[in-house]
């Protein structure tokens, strides 16, 4: 009889059960003197006693300004020492952190200030074309309950530091002991291609435990430098970054605001990183610099990549030119804290490309009929489900969206098709909306894309399905080209022909300099099927 596609993780290491700030306590008292952050861009280089310090100032400075236990604070910011201030001290006075997107805009904002029902907004001045300070402004007499504004580097800032020396030396420390690590400490609002986005409502025990077993299996001492250019408005920095980093006693290293291949390089060549965080997007821009060679990387044993799949001539390059040999692989969801799955340090080459890895400890998983809900036999493709203490507490005021993602028995849906192997490892094959039927045929985008990848003129590429009136879909893929290359439509069909079926070829191929994404470096599919039909309309009325 085959085996059903489920698999629990190992318990064999109990969970953590207590708040951030009790466990950062722990960390201090182990490791105070040891460097605790680096943020190259603002030329800071904290040990965790200093650390620790500037988070009690911060503390201080929100109880003075009124905020209470379960009071949200909106954080807005790309990557800077205030973010990682902020974050631990909301945890530690109870307050709940609510993340703001970096690239919103006004209407944006003001949903999540509104839906969350934030009290403080912390914020930086502006990043890149958003001027921050000037869009608070203008929906700020709508969001009644929206009392305090404070930016970093401004007066603002300095009199919320300042008037925490106004409080008792011991309201803090009253206050901290008095949390539960069951406590909502976190909203992050998941952005989806339909509709307004969800506030994903996370607490102590969801991500203090997923930080630290996701730096586990990453190995991480307190010799560890991680080097975290992905944004701290997401799990990806914010949890798996500055947790996994805190709850081992290594040390957080920032290269920028935000990512920038040559300043990643020389800031782990420079600060002897030894773990190094990215989506597989950016580690192709790292390799593809000219100057790649120049740097030093030796130090490099592991990381983390996340997001997406890892093209296999990608991952070689991170395993063999990058030093990369423990890099691992992680898959989750912003609602489950995020990590479900993770691939080893010893896995093979072939599991860190074609899979997502198997079961994270203390976590239940599963691949279920769409339709039925019933758990499929393993080989077969279904819905990936997960359920155990990562699980969210549910979105944030949101109790009908909250029960059509997780079921009766507990159980989160993802939407992502995925097939899990004998071995328990899992292979995501796509969205269940991202699939592609052409006349019939299920095509994965994935499996194109990945044929492509061994094409020399592409250096990286996206499938979607655009509609046709025809097959119902057909086949299109964005290329990004290789230097000095310059393909065209008849070059990637010439390719793909006599190597892959026909009706898996891309009917129609686009150039593209770059991909639309989110700010954690996800591709935007739906944005990417929108182009295509905008293209196509223009073409078919030309």
């Amino acid at each position: 009889m085959t085996d059903l596609s489920l698999a629990s993780g190992s318990t064999d290491i109990a969970l953590i059960e207590e708040t951030i700030d009790a466990n950062f306590q722990r960390t201090v008292k182990l490791w105070g003197d040891r460097d605790a952050i680096v943020v190259r861009h603002q030329n800071i280089r904290w040990t965790y006693k200093e650390l620790d310090a500037r988070i009690e100032e911060v503390a201080r400075g929100l109880i003075a300004a009124g905020i209470e236990h379960g009071d949200r604070v909106a954080l807005w910011s790309p990557n800077r020492i205030e973010w990682v201030l902020v974050q631990y001290a909301t945890a530690r006075i109870g307050a709940i952190m609510v993340c703001v997107n970096p690239a919103y805009r006004t209407v944006e904002l003001k949903y999540v200030l509104q839906q969350s029902g934030a009290k403080m907004i912390t914020a930086a001045p502006g990043f890149k074309t958003g001027n921050y300070e000037q869009q608070i402004a203008d929906v700020a007499d709508e969001l009644p309950q929206l009392e305090t504004s404070v930016f970093f580097g401004r007066q603002s800032w300095n009199d919320l530091l300042a008037g925490g020396s106004e409080i008792d030396d011991g309201a803090v420390r009253e206050r901290a002991t008095s949390l539960s690590n069951t406590d909502p400490i976190n909203i992050q609002y998941t952005s989806g291609t339909t509709g307004l986005p969800k506030g994903a409502t996370l607490t102590h025990r969801n991500i203090l435990n997923n930080g630290y077993f996701v730096a586990k299996g990453c190995g991480y001492t307190e010799t560890d430098r991680v080097c975290i250019p992905v944004p701290l408005y997401h799990c990806f920095g914010m949890v798996m970054g500055n947790l996994g980093s805190t709850t081992h006693g290594a040390c957080m290293v920032f290269p920028d605001e935000a990512f920038e291949p040559q300043s990643v390089l020389q800031t782990v060549a420079e600060e002897r990183c030894t773990s190094l965080y990215g989506v597989p997007t950016m580690f192709i821009a790292q390799l593809a610099q000219p100057e790649f060679d120049t740097y030093d990387l030796s130090s490099l044993r592991t990381g983390i990549m996340a997001g997406s799949t890892c093209p296999v001539e990608v991952m070689k390059q991170v395993i063999e030119r990058m030093h990369m040999d423990a890099v691992t692989i992680c898959y989750g969801m912003t609602e489950t804290s995020p990590v479900s799955t993770q691939t080893g340090a010893d896995d093979s080459l072939e599991h860190r490309t074609g899979t997502v890895g198997r079961v994270h400890p203390h976590v239940d998983i599963r691949i279920a009929d769409p339709q039925t809900n019933a758990t499929v036999p393993r080989g077969v493709q279904g819905e990936f489900q997960t359920r155990g203490y990562s699980v969210m507490k549910g979105y944030w005021n949101e109790p009908q969206k909250t029960a059509e993602a997780i079921d009766s028995e507990g159980w989160m849906h993802t939407g992502d098709v995925a097939v899990m192997d004998n071995d328990g490892y899992v292979d995501i094959t796509g969205r269940i909306k991202d699939l592609i039927i052409r006349g019939g045929e299920n095509i994965s985008p994935r499996e194109i894309e990945e044929f492509l990848y061994k094409c020399a003129d592409v250096e990286d590429v996206q499938v979607v399905g655009v509609s046709d009136p025809k097959y119902g879909e057909e086949v299109c893929a964005f290329v990004r080209a290789a230097a000095n290359k310059q393909p065209d439509e008849q070059t990637i069909r010439a390719f793909c022909e006599g190597k892959i079926a026909h009706f898996k070829i891309p009917r129609y191929v686009f150039l593209v300099d770059e991909f639309p994404m989110t700010v954690t470096g996800k591709i935007q599919k739906y944005r990417l099927r929108e182009i295509a039909m905008e293209q196509l309309s223009a073409g078919e009325a030309s």
